[in-house]
């Protein structure tokens, strides 16, 4: 995996390729970022970095002996390390076929979807003490092909007070040794392991930088993966399982449909839409719903600052500038926003879909006149 297959992250590219030359590379990196945002390519392609023997200006070469490898995953001084489950002594080379296969297929996929692909269902996933002493022993070997052993440590939030096991390692490793850990949640890691690691912190991906992703890699038109990047929660790993699970739908249309039936105070309008609605399935309705909420937001933001300038192609943001025309209060703009999320909350919960549209569309109605129509 070479530097360029990750998303962006521009800074944090130019930021390891100098720590490498400059001489002055720690032991431990601690690559810090919330799911969906590249931290585990991001580790991978840094490794590859390393080990390549033709390294270009700004990457990999990609087709060095040791670049081919670590495009498999199969680089012998590559090691890897992540939660599993099943009996003791529990590594995770019992899992690793399939965890080669999990992150080339899906590398910015989470730990919930890695734990489910080897069927964990309620079982917690960890790192268990037997894996920390074979990730010792291992690391006490001599490398096979390269001047670096590389140890990436996915997720070490799955560690517990084992990873107390690893701290002389990590703080003192064998020679020309390095170990990266990809995690998302900074108070989840032990405070000893992060006394002794280095942060390279990746920062949330934006709506762009992912709808340019969905196009260039899926082929999705702009229209398409804009919609889809707006509801992302700046993670390209939600894009995707959005753009899978209705990432055929335009939303724009069904927006304006709704606010039309809404604004006109329409009763019949009102009901040919949530009857529409309604046939969709439940990731569709929210997904739907959260695009309003995104909306909205643009349309609070062209209220306040008319010359803002926002992430909408060119259709979404005439919609947005004519509704700000209406000047509405903010008050309404945020209980417009409060009852559209307790509607997703009751959808995400199997609530009588159709109920929950038709409240929905009345209280807005309810609210652009001013009232609050509450549930009893």
């Amino acid at each position: 995996m070479q530097f360029k297959e990750v998303i962006n992250q521009q800074r944090v590219k130019k930021h390891l390729i100098s720590l490498f030359h400059s001489g002055r590379m720690p032991h431990a990196l601690l690559f810090l970022g919330k799911e969906g945002v590249g931290g585990l390519p991001m580790a991978i392609s840094f490794a590859q970095y390393i080990f390549c023997e033709n390294k270009i200006e700004e990457d990999s070469c990609g087709e060095c002996p040791a670049c081919l490898k670590i495009a498999k995953l199969m680089h012998p001084d590559l090691h890897f390390t992540f939660p599993s489950i099943g009996a003791k002594p529990n590594f995770s080379r019992n899992y690793l076929p399939q965890f080669r296969d999990f992150v080339l297929q899906t590398p910015y996929a989470g730990a919930f979807d890695w734990l489910q692909s080897i069927q964990a269902e309620n079982k917690q996933g960890n790192i268990s003490a037997d894996e920390c002493r074979d990730i010792i022993d291992r690391l006490n070997l001599t490398a096979f092909e390269s001047g670096y052993k590389i140890q990436i440590i996915w997720r070490p939030e799955y560690l517990g007070k084992e990873g107390n096991m690893l701290l002389k390692l990590i703080e003192e490793p064998p020679e020309n040794t390095l170990i990266f850990l990809v995690a998302e949640n900074e108070e989840d890691i032990l405070n000893t392991i992060l006394s002794r690691t280095q942060k390279v912190l990746l920062p949330p991906l934006s709506a762009a930088e992912i709808a340019a992703a969905l196009h260039d890699r899926l082929g999705l038109e702009e229209r398409q993966a804009m919609q889809i990047a707006q509801v992302s929660d700046n993670s390209y790993a939600k894009a995707l399982y959005i753009y899978h699970n209705s990432g055929q739908n335009d939303w724009m249309p069904v927006l304006r449909d709704w606010f039309n039936a809404i604004f006109t105070f329409s009763p019949l309008l009102t009901n040919a839409w949530v009857d529409d609605m309604a046939k969709n399935g439940r990731e569709q309705q929210k997904h739907f719903l959260i695009f309003a909420q995104q909306m909205l937001n643009h349309v609070l933001r062209l209220t306040l600052v008319p010359d803002s300038e926002l992430p909408l192609i060119e259709e979404e943001l005439n919609f947005a500038r004519k509704l700000a025309k209406r000047q509405l209060p903010f008050p309404v703009f945020q209980h417009m926003q409060e009852a559209i999320q307790k509607t997703v909350y009751h959808i995400e919960r199997n609530a009588h879909s159709k109920t929950q549209l038709f409240f929905l569309s009345l209280q807005m109605q309810y609210l652009i006149k001013g009232g609050k129509l509450e549930t009893v």
